[in-house]
């Protein structure tokens, strides 16, 4: 039955799907289903199609007595006790509702209310729904009503909902066994809805318990409930004696909250509701286009390239997307006009900014395509031109709003034969004025995990004397680990890292040392340009106070190098950060970390060609290549606030009595009887202990071995 079930409904889905597939592409309209028998007050159905410009129109129809047919649709309305809704649940698919606007109530003898159903059948109609374009009906839909009048005891209550009174004056459970509302239970005497004659029936047979209604059975150290034959030793000492109306379960009748009922899973996916643009921005908002759409840039969602992702207020961010094209794109973002990226977006202050393009076109290829295929003849290449490689957007802000925008719109022309990896760029600053809305590393100090914050003399205005932010770097190795595709990561506070890459070396770059040297230098220096390190997480641009001068070790050029054919020494192949921070302050009980001090250091090592182990091509062949390691590193120190007093001579040459590197302390032996046991008043705790050694001695002498030893000492006087 089970699979018998599942097939129909698996073939009804299919149908559904069909007629959406058939209502799209022919650009039609149709009901599903297109007839429906009505038992009750609600009728739903569903327009599938091109619904944009339709209207529906309900009128009451009969069969003809010659033909028994309804007829054809008509747009005509009609006023009927029927009222139509509408609602939008997709692109192509509207929801059809009808609700009977009148009351299913049977009406009584000699009622003259004109709202109530006469007879048992209530309502016995044929319904039309067409929906029309224009004059026209495109489509209709034919509801067989059958609704009968609801039948309901004469003393029912009303559809009204009940009025609970407040539990904190009035007990909501004063008559736990009254179940029926406007009716008499049974056995319970409590039950307002009994009359006398009602009650004369069940009055020596009411419910037990607390308002003759509360069925709890008594617990077992009620003294009611043991009897003098099976009732414990314990019994008649220990038993509760207590009436039946102080009952624990009476709090279960105190608790009038109720729960709205959930609705259950369904097919149909929810409709997300549209955005709701801010009168101002904040950071971290989403920023709105001029139509209240989320203004979009393709960004990366946990880890993968999004291509319409919304921006949000004061959030920097660069990342790079991989495409593996094997056409001409033709959609966006790879191919987008200017005119497309010229949108109006809401400044924040009941205006609006419109996105400035500038256009350049990139000659070198170089850092966008990552990998083509084998070269064929210029016949079956493919070329792509204007293909977008980089946007990079500009936001100008103040405040709470944004004053303008700037676009580097970056295309190039891309040749290639069956594919291309291609290599898009997609960033997004904020500049208030000309600094970048960097994110603080912390308020005021630095937080774990946040990057260490290092700035520069900002060349574009002297006068200011501000300090533009930048980072400082380790080595981070994609790929294939190579310098020469290696990217650099920030370094982040408080967490120690190592990293570094590889550098082709051949027999003919250790010939030219000193080149090799300077090679190695400027790959070793790119990672930290910076002359100036933040000391908290939050610093001003414009106070040089909140600023550190970042300490670099110079090399010692005194060294004399002993350079030969095929080695060369002093290569400063390991670059070394060491990051100096204490506790300046503690806020809400987390101390604040400031950095003191930073210094950038090299190590020098000898570079020489490995031609052991039979592989002497590199030693041979002046252009053959061997690869040596560049790394870099970052180690926080934290200079303690308190280091303490000394240790004294004792405690430097006893260890083994430290009780801070002993798991076995002796000196705390007698801890309550020293000063540093705070649980109590030191004259409490030394009366204590005297007792306990008063109470040690009097067993010691009144126990058996001084039993034994005074019946030894009297046998040997004896």
């Amino acid at each position: 039955m089970a699979n018998v079930v599942h097939v129909v409904f698996s073939r009804q889905v299919v149908c559904v799907l069909l007629f959406i597939s058939l209502a799209h592409t022919q650009n039609i309209v149709v009901f599903q289903p297109s007839y429906l028998t009505a038992t009750g007050p609600t009728v739903t159905a569903l327009l599938l199609g091109n619904t944009s410009d339709i209207s529906l129109n309900l009128r009451t129809v009969s069969p003809s007595n010659k033909t028994g047919s309804i007829g054809s649709p008509s747009c005509v309305p009609q006023v009927t006790q029927w009222l139509l809704t509408r609602e939008q649940v997709g692109k192509t698919a509207v929801q059809v509702q009808l609700r009977l606007d009148r009351s299913l109530r049977l009406c009584g003898e000699n009622e003259t209310d004109t709202d109530c159903c006469p007879k048992p059948l209530c309502v016995l109609e044929t319904l039309q729904v067409s929906a029309c374009v224009g004059g026209t009906p495109q489509a209709s839909l034919l509801i067989q009503a059958k609704i009968h009048a609801l039948l309901a005891s004469a003393n029912a209550g009303s559809a009204n909902k009940t009025a609970i009174p407040n539990q904190v004056y009035q007990t909501l459970g004063s008559c736990p066994c009254d179940l029926t509302f406007r009716a008499c239970d049974a056995r319970c005497c409590c039950d307002k809805d009994c009359s006398i004659e009602d009650l004369k029936l069940f009055v020596s047979h009411c419910l037990p318990g607390p308002f003759g209604g509360q069925v709890s059975p008594a617990p077992d150290y009620h003294c009611s409930v043991q009897s003098s034959e099976n009732s414990p030793d314990w019994f008649p000492f220990l038993c509760v004696s207590s009436p039946p109306e102080n009952n624990p379960y009476l709090g279960l009748f105190y608790q009038g909250n109720t729960i709205t009922s959930k609705p259950g899973p369904s097919f149909q996916g929810p409709v997300l509701p549209a955005p709701v643009p801010l009168n101002a921005y904040f950071q971290g908002s989403p920023i709105f286009t001029l139509n209240d759409q989320f203004f979009t840039i393709p960004q990366k969602v946990f880890g993968r390239c999004v291509n319409s992702a919304p921006v949000a207020f004061l959030k920097n961010f660069k990342v790079k997307c991989v495409t593996l094209l094997r056409s001409c794109p033709t959609g966006s973002p790879l191919q987008t006009l200017p005119t497309d990226l010229r949108i109006k977006v809401k400044n924040g202050q009941g205006g609006d900014a419109v996105v400035n393009v500038i256009d350049e076109v990139a000659t070198d290829l170089s850092q966008f395509i990552l990998s083509t295929d084998a070269v064929a003849s210029s016949d079956e290449r493919l070329v792509c031109e204007n293909v977008t490689l980089a946007l990079d957007y500009k936001f100008y802000w103040k405040g709470n709003a944004i004053t303008s925008i700037t676009l580097t719109h970056t295309v190039g022309t891309i040749t290639f034969n069956s594919s291309v990896a291609l290599t898009t760029r997609y960033s997004a600053v904020f500049l208030n004025g000309e600094f970048t809305g960097e994110p603080n590393s912390g308020n005021p100090g630095y937080q774990v995990g946040r990057p260490v914050i290092a700035g520069i003399v900002d060349t574009l205005d002297n006068n200011t004397g501000a300090i533009q932010r930048t980072s400082i770097n380790l080595w981070k190795p994609v790929s294939d680990g190579f310098c020469s595709t290696a990217e650099k990561k920030p370094v982040l506070f408080g967490e120690n890292s190592t990293s570094g890459c590889l550098l082709h070396v051949s027999q003919q770059n250790l010939t030219q040392c000193n080149l090799l040297r300077e090679a190695v230098t400027s790959l070793q220096a790119a990672l930290v340009t910076a002359i100036y390190v933040a000391k908290s997480g939050n610093p001003d641009p414009l106070t040089m106070t909140d600023w550190v001068n970042i300490t670099f070790v110079t090399l010692n050029s005194s060294t004399a190098m002993e350079d030969t054919i095929s080695s060369c020494y002093g290569i400063p192949s390991h670059q070394h950060i060491h990051v100096w921070s204490f506790i300046t302050d503690v806020v809400d009980g987390i101390p604040q970390r400031d950095i003191r001090a930073l210094e950038v250091s090299y190590s020098l090592s000898p570079w020489a060609l490995d031609c052991g182990g039979g592989d002497v091509s590199a030693c041979v062949d002046p252009t053959e290549t061997q690869l040596f390691p560049i790394t870099s590193s970052v180690t926080f120190t934290d200079i303690p606030v308190n280091p303490g007093p000394p240790k004294t001579r004792f405690q430097i040459n006893f260890t083994e009595y430290d009780c801070n590197r002993n798991d076995v302390c002796w000196p705390e032996l007698a801890f309550p009887f020293t000063k540093y046991y705070t649980g109590e008043p030191y004259s409490q705790s030394l009366a204590k202990g005297l007792i306990l050694v008063f109470f040690f001695i009097t067993a010691s002498i009144l126990g058996n071995p001084w039993r034994q030893i005074r019946q030894a000492w009297n046998c040997a006087d004896l």
